[in-house]
């Protein structure tokens, strides 16, 4: 039998589609027996979801570099 350790690891897996038969229904019969897991499962789901409607882009690779030198060194990036 899993353990929760074994569902958090897994549950990307899971989510994703990566999982053997076996493994899937290992996971399920683990979260059929455990409320935080499934919980765990749930809130993962929740937040792929909210991350996935985000409408915030990565900054462009200067503007991040020169960021990234001025928290680091002090000075702007060239």
């Amino acid at each position: 039998m899993l353990r929760c350790r074994d569902v958090t690891e897994r549950a990307s897996e899971l989510l994703d589609g990566d999982l053997s038969l076996r493994g899937r229904l290992a996971l399920r019969f683990h979260m059929a027996l455990c409320g935080m897991c499934r919980t765990y499962l749930d809130q993962l789901r929740k937040t792929r979801a909210l991350v996935g409607q985000s409408r915030f882009s990565a900054p462009d690779r200067a503007a991040e570099d020169a960021l990234i030198a001025r928290m680091v060194g002090g000075k702007d990036a060239d």
